[in-house]
Formats: structure tokens, sequence, C-alpha cells
């Protein structure tokens, strides 16, 4: 499902049982992240399969990219993975707002 910001924020800040899933590449998260996210580049093909296999199917995940092509992608992958509660985020990163931490701080 496509969330805009505002909706994204909203319900993520509201849900005990949500994980941020980030599947740009490792290079675009030194432009920061969305606090606590975990990172799996989708451009790692069957690899991001593996590592999206070993992740709480009952969680509730909030994916974004760099604009949010790759991260709708992600979301129509996991679903057909068996996860049921995925949530894009529309316009991604660029458009991000809200707080953002560097890896290794």
């Amino acid at each position: 499902m496509n969330l805009a910001q505002n909706e994204w924020v909203a319900q993520l800040k509201q849900d005990a049982n949500a994980q941020i899933l980030d599947v740009r590449t490792a290079e675009e998260c030194l432009d920061g992240i969305i606090p606590n996210a975990i990172n799996i580049d989708i451009y790692k093909g069957q690899g991001f399969i593996y590592q999206v296999e070993e992740l709480d199917k009952s969680k509730n995940y909030y994916v974004y990219c760099k604009a949010g092509g790759r991260s709708a992608q992600a979301c129509n992958i996991m679903n057909q993975m068996g996860f049921e509660h995925t949530y894009n985020l529309e316009g991604g990163f660029m458009q991000w707002q809200g707080e953002v931490s560097f890896p290794n701080e």
C-alpha cells in the first residue's frame, strides 16, 4: 500500500509492531537513514529475497527507497512472499521531512 509521507509517519508512530525497511544501496544510505531502519538492498536480486525471507512475517513493514519506485517493487515482492502488511513511502527519502540518522553514528 502506498502512503503519503504524513500518513506513513502517523501510522508508523501508532504501530507497535512496525519495522522500517530501507531498500537503497549502502552508498545511498550514507546520505542518511530514517532512524531504526534496517537496510536490505533490493539491487542484490536473489540476495534481497534471501534476506527478506529471514524477516518476521508477523511484523508490519514500512518500506522506503530514494524516490519510491524500488520500495513499491519491494512491497510487491514481499506481498508475494507472504508478508501481509507492507507500506510504501511515496516520494521516498528524497522527500522525507522527518528525523534522519547516519550510519556509524
